[in-house]
């Protein structure tokens, strides 16, 4: 997922009270308890696995032992930008996939240590030349219109993806998807995919629909899925408001324990955490990470934090002189110091590195740090030897994703030491996104999440024929050890042709990577079961409120 691509709108400020003052004033259910949590007392620490390595402890609040409450517990989840669309398939936006998380399933999915895990398939088998994948349907899954989720779904969904949405690229090994029977689905392989798993479920933008809501228009504003709550409604004042599924295939476990959800939308970071801490809204999706200390030491509220697998980083158009000489790349790449933007931007909430893959995913962290902080003199040689001086860059930041002027800023001030101006275009996303996809800028700032394979990491950024390779980079032989690497199935051989491409990216300079931040958020302490999760999923269906 990225932190862009498809329009996501910022609802204007002026709007943010009213949101907040229908989720605490207007709507008695802002304050209920959960039926189905109240008798219940749980104190945990949730051990969580960020990209599958480095341990990492995040605690849940604990819920105190309470009365069943007649009242509907809807918890009221505060969200820093406004979904595009609510369509799975045509949206990049991590704020449409905060909802669709509590609303689709997909065939399989990441488990808390970013394992996959059975979901809407119970099981799969792989054939011995590792062509054909077997996947076996859960039965009696019912989407929530009230029809029965069949293997037609499936093949519906991914055959769509490949003709119209964002993500038919992972689909690029596959010959056919095949309705064996109602429960039995074939996925038929042109060549080996070890990270197939990964390529159909790492997030809901692989989700299953039904067929009827593409076909009468209603996908992008009503979804209908098979997961924990029902979509009811969007509104301006109200958010969007999910309820509980009765029907859901976990139901016989008890979930989901929430009544529902009610999505509201602050962009202001200060106003979120104010109605955070006045009660006006349960949880939110992230905080600045200024805040976190602070907020971490007050009663009342937990900070969940794990190592994530984002990274932040700024890209220089290849199409545009002198950015097509590898030299200038390299040049800028060697004049930050990226400790210092880091901390500028996150407070310590983040590692530095210079490739994508954290180190907390241990099973791809490839260490390559070449270029050393703020080598001016080196930099300086590389644009003298590309006849290069006097330069000026628009840097492409908007304020939607605050930390995109923080970085431009220190950046600026660093490159001024080169005798680089540094121009900071800051815009709305909408214009951003715009931009970026028609090519208009010097260069782009901003962060991919959610990542898990590497070829997540590098793939589609980075290979020539790649859907987001905006700033026209191009290496034949990246482009063949990434083709390479999507078919070896030996996974030490594997991370060799990841660790020999990254390395090229990096001294090429296609992206300028700069940090990987923690994922946080945080919640009141009538909150409980809900886990921070090193893929930056928001899931609900585990989650209850108790006074």
């Amino acid at each position: 997922m990225r932190n862009s691509k498809i329009l996501t709108r910022a609802i204007p400020l002026l709007m943010v009270f009213a949101l907040v003052a229908a989720a605490c004033g207007d709507d008695d259910d802002a304050t209920t308890t959960s039926a189905a949590a109240a008798t219940t007392t749980t104190a945990a620490a949730t051990t969580t696995t960020g990209g599958g390595g480095e341990d990492t402890t995040t605690t849940t609040a604990a819920a105190t032992t309470t009365e069943p409450s007649a009242e509907p517990a809807i918890l009221i989840a505060a969200q820093g930008s406004e979904p595009d669309t609510l369509d799975p398939h045509l949206t990049s936006a991590y704020a449409s996939f905060q909802v669709l998380e509590n609303v689709y399933d997909t065939l399989v999915q990441p488990a808390e240590d970013l394992s996959m895990e059975p979901a809407l398939a119970e099981d799969w088998t792989i054939s011995p030349d590792n062509l054909t994948w077997t996947f076996n349907l859960r039965r009696g899954v019912k989407f929530h219109n009230g029809r029965e989720f069949v293997a037609d779904d499936v093949v519906y969904s991914f055959e769509r993806i490949v003709a119209e949405g964002l993500n038919g690229w992972r689909f690029a090994s596959v010959e056919s998807f095949t309705a064996v029977d109602d429960y039995t689905v074939d996925i038929k392989l042109t060549r080996p995919s070890p990270n197939l798993l990964v390529s159909i479920a790492g997030f809901k933008g692989m989700a299953i629909v039904p067929r009827e809501i593409v076909e009468d228009g209603t996908i992008a504003t009503q979804p209908v899925g098979t997961g924990p709550f029902r979509f009811v409604s969007q509104s301006p004042d109200q958010g969007i408001v999910l309820e509980k599924n009765p029907d859901y295939w976990r139901a016989d476990e008890g979930l989901p324990m929430l009544d529902g959800v009610r999505f509201v939308q602050i962009p202001d970071a200060g106003t979120k955490l104010t109605a955070l801490r006045t009660g006006e809204v349960h949880w939110i999706d992230a905080v600045p990470p200024q805040d976190i200390e602070t907020l971490s030491a007050e009663d009342g509220i937990t900070v969940g934090r794990v190592p994530g697998g984002d990274y932040h980083y700024f890209a220089l158009n290849q199409n545009r002189p002198p950015f097509d000489d590898v030299r200038v790349r390299q040049a800028i790449a060697m004049a930050i110091d990226r400790d210092v933007i880091t901390e500028a931007a996150q407070f310590g909430a983040a590692t530095s590195n210079q490739t994508a893959i954290p180190a907390s995913n241990a099973a791809w962290y490839f260490e390559y740090s070449p270029y050393q902080p703020g080598d001016i003199a080196g930099a300086q040689a590389l644009l003298d030897e590309a006849g290069v001086s006097d330069l000026t860059i628009e840097f492409l930041v908007t304020s939607d994703f605050p930390e995109t002027v923080t970085q431009a800023q220190v950046i600026a001030a660093q490159l001024a030491a080169l005798g680089i101006t540094v121009e900071i275009a800051d815009v709305d996303f909408t214009t951003w996104l715009d931009r970026e996809a028609n090519g208009e800028f010097d260069a782009f700032m901003l962060s991919w999440i959610g990542n898990i394979d590497p070829d997540d990491f590098y793939y589609a950024q980075h290979h020539s024929e790649g859907g987001f390779n905006f700033q026209g980079y191009s290496n034949p032989e990246v482009d063949a050890l990434l083709d390479a690497a999507r078919v070896e199935t030996d996974q030490a051989a594997r991370k060799a042709l990841y660790d020999e491409a990254a390395k090229m990216i990096v001294d090429d300079a296609s992206y300028i990577y700069l940090y990987n931040p923690d994922n946080i958020n945080a919640w009141r302490d009538e909150v409980g079961g809900y886990t921070t999760r090193g893929d930056n999923a928001i899931r609900f269906e585990e989650t209850f409120l108790s006074q």
